[in-house]
């Protein structure tokens, strides 16, 4: 089932000598349940992308269908709502509200949305999560992996048709990252939740099912990084990005 279809998106800044050309003529389709990476160097259209698909930004051309709907043939009013039912989003920065403790903060996009939140569902969430007996703490009394967990539940609580992650382990040492990523892993698989994530650390790569390489605004589809067909490639175009990180 095609949940997310990009087509010919380009988006350009400025005129004439100062213009930037940070995407260009980029397509590509994610199914349901797909979990798939966005890498690249600083400043090759990576989060331009996630914004433009995300309808945080507006592309020059091209167009974004998330669950068929036309995300920009929406006026702004109905692309907000769209964009708060249907997409989830996960920062490097968790934006968690600091009045809040860890289950309101987590149901708090339902109650934006005038819905009551299910006490099975926020169960639920807060197990898989392991943050049940955190669910009273605010933001300041949990470390930096528990607030990101934290984020993801939030991402999770509408049952959105997409979820979109800017570098979502870049504030995390290494142990939390890895766990923040085996919750994705099993968000994807459990839920069948599409995920589009941008990363720098190369090593996370292995769990996804497919990877984006973005350079220089152009878009290329490099499949299951660890594929069996391209094994050997894959190792070496990993050990050089390995710089990136």
């Amino acid at each position: 089932m095609k949940i997310l279809e990009v087509q010919n998106l380009s988006k350009i800044y400025g005129k004439g000598e100062n213009q930037i050309n940070a995407l260009k003529n980029v397509s590509f389709v994610m199914e349901k349940g797909e979990f798939a990476a966005i890498v690249g160097e600083s400043g090759s259209g990576k989060s331009t992308l996630l914004n433009c698909v995300g309808g945080l930004d507006t592309p020059t051309a091209g167009r974004v269908f998330v669950d068929g709907e036309d995300l920009f043939q929406l006026d702004e009013r109905k692309r907000t709502i769209f964009r708060r039912r249907n997409i989830g989003f996960i920062f490097q920065e968790f934006h968690l509200i600091e009045e809040l403790n860890v289950e309101q903060n987590i149901t708090f996009p339902l109650l934006l949305d005038g819905r009551k939140p299910e006490k099975e569902r926020v169960e639920e969430i807060l197990e898989v999560l392991g943050l049940a007996d955190r669910r009273k703490h605010l933001p300041s009394q949990l470390s930096g992996g528990q607030q990101q967990r934290a984020a993801i539940g939030r991402a999770l609580i509408m049952q959105p048709t997409l979820i979109l992650a800017d570098e979502p382990t870049g504030n995390l040492d290494s142990a939390s990252s890895r766990d923040v990523m085996e919750l994705l892993v099993r968000a994807s698989r459990r839920y069948q939740q599409t995920i589009l994530m941008i990363t720098h650390n190369m090593n996370l790569v292995s769990d996804m099912d497919r990877v984006f390489r973005v350079t220089d605004g152009v878009l290329k589809d490099m499949g299951g990084y660890f594929g069996a067909d391209n094994h050997s490639d894959s190792l070496e175009r990993g050990n050089e990005d390995e710089k990136l990180s």
